[in-house]
């Protein structure tokens, strides 16, 4: 059996852009990816700290030390720039590994989206 476990998060970080015109995604700046743990084209979900919304999409890396935090296609309808966000990898794993396993967690500072 397998379960599903938190991976990887980066707790509060800061729309920038909410772009409608794109085919979908996220945007994420690389730094925060990597610092994370989540590699581009990880499936994410986004928790909307402002209005409340949780939904799943997929990301694309951004310029690396940009900050930039943008939504892209239908999830752009979900966020406002300047709403604050969770963003939330998971795994699955069995519960032996589960029980051995220590996920990612950033903490960057919201204004600038920085580590």
């Amino acid at each position: 059996m397998l379960i599903e476990m938190m991976k990887s998060k980066i707790h509060r970080v800061t729309v920038t852009e909410a772009n409608l015109n794109y085919i979908g995604s996220i945007t994420i700046d690389r730094a925060l990816l990597r610092a994370a743990n989540i590699l581009e084209g990880e499936r994410v979900w986004i928790v909307d700290n402002n209005n409340g919304e949780r939904f799943d999409t997929y990301t694309i890396g951004g310029e690396e030390g940009s900050g930039v935090i943008c939504l892209n296609g239908a999830a752009a309808r979900k966020v406002q720039p300047g709403d604050v966000v969770i963003i939330i990898a998971y795994a699955q794993m069995t519960p032996e590994e589960a029980r051995e396993f220590k996920p990612t967690v950033i903490f960057p500072d919201t204004a600038t989206n920085r580590l």
